[in-house]
Parts: C-alpha cells; structure tokens; sequence
C-alpha cells in the first residue's frame, strides 16, 4: 500500500493517556493486583478487550479528517508493558494500519510505562532509549517513576526526536508534588541538550502527560524555553482541557514542538494546528461527571469507558 500525495503532505501525531491498560495477568515485581482477575477491579478477559476495542477505536479517529489516514506516530502512557501494546496493534481498528512500537519496561511501582506507536510506512524507526527521572522520597529513598522515553525517526523522510514523557502525579497534592515534576522538566531538558550536543538544528516534538497545564511552572519555566513553543497553551486559554478534576478542566495532556516547526521551508515538515479529541461518545453524558471523560471505573465501580483522559493531537504539514 503506497500513500497518496494528498495523504503524505499532511500527517498527524498524537498522544494519549490511556488509563491503566493492564493485561489480566499478576506480575509479582509490581502493584497490579487490582488489575487481575481475582482483584479488586474483577479485571477480566471480557474488559480487557473491550478497553482495547475502545482505545484502538478511537486512536484510528485521530486526525482522520485531514491526514486521511490514523496518526503517524501515538504516545501512550498507562501501559502495563509490550504485550498490552502488541495487542493493541493487532488490534481489528488499528492492525490493518502497519503499527510497529517502542516499548521499555519503566521502573514505576505500579508497572505502568510509556509506549510510542509509529504507521511504518511513515515513520521509519532509527532508534530508542530511556532516561530515569530520579526522585528522592521524604525519607531519601529513591522514588520510582516513570522514564523518559526518546524515538528517533524519519516522519514522512524528515529527521524527528520524540520525548514521550508521564510525570509525577499531584496525588498528594499540587504543590508538595511540583518538585518532582520540575525534576521531570530538568530531566527532559537535559536530553534535549543532548540531542543538540550532536545536532544542529533538530527537530524535537515533546509529548506527554505532565501532570501540570500549559502554564503551569514546571512546564513553562523549566520545559519550555525560547527553543519550543506550545500549542496547548492557547487551547487551555479557550476552555479546553483533557481531564476534569472538581469540576474543573486541566490540560496535562500536551504537545510540544521546537521552533524550527514553525518555519515553512520547502520539503520540510511544519506545525498547522493541534486539538483535544473530545467527541460526545467518549465523555459521561448525565450526573455529576457530566461532559468529564468516560473512564473505565470510577473508584472501584466499572464504568466500561475509554479513559479519564482526553488524547490530544497535531497536523504537521509538508511545503511540497
């Protein structure tokens, strides 16, 4: 199958969060025994397939429209590890699209890790690695999270970095948790150093679920610097968000882009617009979640949703 010249000039990248896609097995090294069959969350075969029939239905959705073909490349995070991403691949709404993926296990607590899907006739793949975010506890001992996962590749034959990023939650509230998500930024921006230490001029997409908003610190001062813009702050300025929480709508999920996608130089790709995927089947349509995302449980109860999170997405476009 060869694309169409129509279908080359635009492309579409994505990232979403797609809240705990866990397979139905116990790993011993990890808390994921709600996640089993005898847990818990009653987590059985039955769910498992329905979560990944509802998330590959909607990442093959992602910018369709105008790409006329899924997203090029997906972020994810929440995933419990390469086997829940081969299944998703092979999925009925998404393995007819040529979707290979990168995948480390991560060394969280929860064993959730981050995961970038690529259509191979798109991108092709050059290479991978992670990098650790080092967190301390209050007691000094070392908090596992999530690493930073970096893919190298050509888009649509541009060299492209990928960051795929899921930072420290605010579970125990924002501002006791926002040094660990500074360490994050640090974190990313050091590798961003990195790339251009070899590099002139890359081209550097950072995407992720930063527990943080747009305009939030540790995103702002610390990630996003005079080399990167991001397209999310105007979208949150608008009322846009990925998440609610009280009632109100956060922006955590993000795309961010260096500079250089802005220019529009012939043969080369540049940023046209980016957007939350919020249609009015995947969010709770009455009660006191209204409009909110419709998730797969609420607590402890199933809900048989997608996620409580919105993906977000972006067109690239090339000057031909």
């Amino acid at each position: 199958m060869f694309l169409s010249k129509k279908e080359e000039s635009v492309c579409t990248v994505a990232f979403y969060n797609v809240e705990n896609l866990f397979d139905t097995k116990d790993n011993p090294k990890t808390l994921d025994d709600d996640f089993t069959e005898d847990g818990k969350k009653r987590w059985d075969n039955k769910r498992y397939t329905q979560k990944l029939k509802k998330i590959s239905s909607v990442i093959s959705q992602l910018g369709v429209y105008r790409s006329k073909i899924p997203p090029a490349i997906v972020g994810l995070v929440e995933v419990e590890n390469a086997k829940v991403v081969a299944d998703l691949v092979n999925s009925s709404y998404l393995k007819k699209h040529h979707y290979g993926f990168v995948h480390y296990d991560s060394p969280d607590e929860r064993g959730i890790d981050v995961a970038l899907l690529y259509n191979k006739q798109v991108f092709e793949f050059i290479a991978s690695e992670t990098f650790p975010v080092f967190l301390e506890d209050d007691e000094g001992e070392r908090d596992y999270t999530r690493d930073i996962l970096k893919v190298s590749g050509n888009l649509n034959g541009e060299l492209v970095h990928i960051l795929v990023n899921h930072w420290s939650s605010r579970r125990e509230g924002a501002d006791e948790t926002e040094p660990k998500r500074i360490t994050a930024a640090q974190t990313a921006r050091s590798i961003v150093t990195h790339i251009k230490d070899k590099e002139m001029d890359p081209k550097i997409i950072i995407m992720g679920d930063f527990n943080d908003d747009p305009t939030s610190k540790s995103i702002k001062e610390y990630l996003v610097q005079d080399d990167f813009f991001n397209p999310m702050k105007d979208l949150l300025e608008k009322g846009k968000g990925t998440l609610t929480y009280n009632g109100k709508w956060n922006l955590f999920d993000q795309i961010i882009f260096s500079n250089n996608f802005l220019e529009k130089k012939d043969n080369q790709l540049y940023f046209v617009y980016a957007e939350v995927f919020q249609k009015k089947w995947m969010r709770v349509f009455k009660g006191k979640f209204k409009d909110s995302p419709f998730r797969t449980y609420i607590g402890k109860w199933y809900q048989g949703g997608f996620s409580d999170h919105f993906p977000v997405y972006a067109f690239l476009k090339k000057k031909n």
